[in-house]
């Protein structure tokens, strides 16, 4: 029998990667995502090319509710949830003294209390299964932090406390938590940024390349397969050494 994914933000980039990777290697798929719904249409095609199953879900996972109903339909539909991967995320960068309550609330909201909604519920499935993957894309800024993104950079450092909290929570029953700290990776997220920027940042990249989506991609891969079984609780840096 498949294997299942549940993918959040899996429309674009590193998440629309990441679920291709996962259909790839023989799993079935539940796709979320947030905005219109002809933005997850590439990833459905690249996902049924590789004939895998898949449901799609277009909802707001920082909504309780709305996680809460993903899972249990997946559930429903496939019988079983064997890995869930928390890559649903928004920036609203700004200076730390100009920045909105908004602004804060809107990233925490989604980057970690979508992730935690989306965790609490798949892990007691996971739990009954006595087996299951669960890996959260974090970022480089929760381990080092940046000027501008203090909100982005507390909610990916509390996500990556959460994986940690979670991995000791859950190893018993046979449940594994990571997180992967992406660097600059090549996404519609970091195309905004200027060229000035983008050199400067990679002048700090000891591999001399911006990161693809793929390379996370890869990453998740290793984490939820066999190959990673005695893994939990670690947080994987995937930035071509920049953070080191």
């Amino acid at each position: 029998m498949k294997k299942v994914a549940v993918v959040t933000g899996a429309s674009r980039g590193i998440g629309q990667a990441i679920a291709i990777h996962l259909s790839r290697l023989g799993l079935n798929l539940a796709l979320n995502f947030y905005g219109k719904d002809e933005d997850i249409l590439e990833t459905v095609v690249a996902v049924k090319e590789h004939g895998s199953e898949y449901l799609v879900f277009n909802n707001d996972i920082s909504i309780f509710e709305n996680a809460e109903s993903m899972i249990k339909e997946t559930k429903k539909h496939f019988g079983q949830i064997d890995v869930l991967v928390n890559n649903a995320g928004i920036t609203r960068d700004n200076l730390l003294m100009r920045m909105s309550e908004e602004e804060f609330d809107s990233v925490v909201a989604v980057n970690l209390k979508g992730a935690f909604n989306c965790l609490k519920h798949v892990s007691r499935i996971m739990l009954k299964q006595r087996s299951g993957a669960i890996v959260n894309i974090a970022s480089v800024v929760g381990i080092t932090g940046n000027a501008g993104q203090a909100n982005y950079s507390a909610s990916k450092a509390g996500l990556i406390g959460l994986t940690k909290s979670a991995a000791k929570e859950l190893a018993s029953r046979g449940v594994r938590v990571n997180a992967i700290a992406p660097g600059f990776i090549e996404t519609a997220m970091t195309e905004v940024l200027s060229e000035t920027v983008k050199e400067g940042m990679l002048s700090n990249i000891p591999l001399k390349r911006y990161g693809k989506p793929e390379d996370i991609a890869k990453a998740v891969g290793f984490l939820v397969t066999e190959e990673s079984s005695y893994i939990t609780g670690q947080v994987l840096v995937v930035d071509g050494g920049m953070v080191m």
